[in-house]
């Protein structure tokens, strides 16, 4: 197994950097390798003990490349709810996978951040990440401060630094004004941060791949439309037993959301599948393919396993040296992982996040693959268009738009 020229390249730089800074980020485009640069930049530091941090299903896949590659150093991986099981601290450095999404809280920093700092802050860190400020340049913040090297110490908090980096703005709360902090001043931000960041596109790599996207429609059952009906015109619909209660727009949003692709959570918390159209569809449809299949939400899994009996995994390893189906929800699994063995990519269904939605979309990408097909299967009568129309463009689609989309009906 030999690394790519630019992986190569990358590394030496990375090495570098981590040598001089304590610090490197790895903000790489999906794809291009960034996991295999930061094993060689480990190497090349003559790293004797890494921490890995990652989310579970990217596990094997990292396991693999390191024994592929013949690493010597020892490779400690866990996911960040583990942490505390960490009982001894003398790893040399420390991957961080992911970044932006074990660190990239604020105004206050979540847990995870408190925990890993107090631990292991000390320590030099590789940082990963394809998408290191989606929603706004303040979540940059503690994904630096986290490290005793930030280029950011100077500050104490957030909020000090705020005052330098941020429009700060007061926005109407149903409770009052709150202050805004996510309109940062990148130009400042990249001035400070740019001597610690690596950053590769695939078009850099000569990575050529397009997405093809795909969408079907599905013929769902009456009763689920009566019951979207219902639900908007009483926003309640009491059965034998159960009630579903939509008393807000957002708890409306929500049951809409799950009645379109046929499953609905009660009042009393219980789920179930109203309508199984959409999997008996895919299963049709995709009849004798090799598919992994993304969902939303919990009795979505349940549906799946159903109709498809023994024919569906949630593990991929499984996946990858079976005929099996891969299933997997979306938000867990559109970061740090690759469905490449899949021959495309189906979404029964998708949340309102449009980062969420481009990351998981991603999942086929190969460097030695030009096309990849992803299919998206629309409901008759969910709002998983409109939501589409949204997340699609790396935007959410949010309560306000839910509104406006329903406004004679709610």
């Amino acid at each position: 197994m030999k690394l790519r020229t630019y992986q190569e390249e990358l590394s030496t730089q990375a090495a570098g950097i981590l040598l001089n800074k304590k610090i490197v980020y790895l903000n790489f485009s999906p794809r291009v390798g960034k996991t295999l640069t930061a094993l060689e930049t480990c190497k090349k530091v003559n790293a004797q003990k890494v921490l890995f941090i990652t989310k579970i299903k990217a596990f094997s896949s990292i396991k693999s490349d390191y024994d592929d590659f013949g690493y010597e150093f020892r490779l400690t991986i866990i996911n960040k709810e583990s942490i505390h099981k960490i009982d001894l601290n003398d790893f040399d450095l420390v991957v961080a996978d992911e970044a932006h999404g074990l660190f990239s809280t604020f105004p206050k920093p979540n847990n995870f951040y408190k925990i890993y700092k107090k631990r292991f802050g000390h320590l030099p860190i590789i940082m990963l990440s394809g998408t290191m400020s989606v929603e706004s340049g303040s979540q940059i913040f503690h994904q630096f401060q986290v490290s005793d090297y930030s280029p950011f110490r100077k500050y104490t908090n957030f909020y000090k630094w705020a005052k330098d980096f941020v429009n700060i703005k007061q926005k109407q709360l149903g409770y009052g004004l709150i202050s805004d902090y996510s309109d940062c001043n990148m130009i400042e931000v990249n001035k400070i941060i740019d001597p610690y960041t690596l950053r590769f596109t695939q078009e850099q790599s000569g990575f050529v791949s397009t997405v093809n996207k795909h969408i079907l429609e599905c013929e769902m059952k009456p009763i689920t439309r009566t019951l979207i009906d219902r639900l908007l015109k009483d926003s309640i619909v009491e059965g034998s037993g159960e009630v579903i209660i939509a008393d807000t727009s957002v708890a409306m949003q929500q049951k809409v959301h799950q009645l379109g692709s046929g499953t609905i959570k009660f009042q009393s918390g219980n789920s179930k599948t109203i309508d199984d159209s959409k999997a008996v569809f895919i299963k049709e449809y995709f009849k004798g393919k090799k598919i992994a299949i993304i969902y939303y939400y919990k009795e979505e899994l349940n549906m799946l396993k159903e109709v498809f009996k023994y024919l569906v995994t949630t593990d991929l390893e499984e996946f990858n040296v079976t005929n099996k189906i891969f299933v997997g929800q979306q938000i867990s699994s559109c970061e740090g992982f690759s469905l490449a063995k899949a021959e495309c990519l189906v979404f029964l269904n998708f949340g309102f996040s449009g980062k969420n939605f481009i990351q998981a979309i991603d999942r086929l990408t190969l460097k030695d693959r030009p096309t990849n097909d992803v299919y998206f299967v629309f409901s008759s009568i969910g709002i998983d268009k409109k939501i589409y129309q949204s997340v699609s463009k790396k935007e959410n689609y949010n309560n306000s738009q839910f509104k406006k989309d329903y406004e004679t009906r709610i």
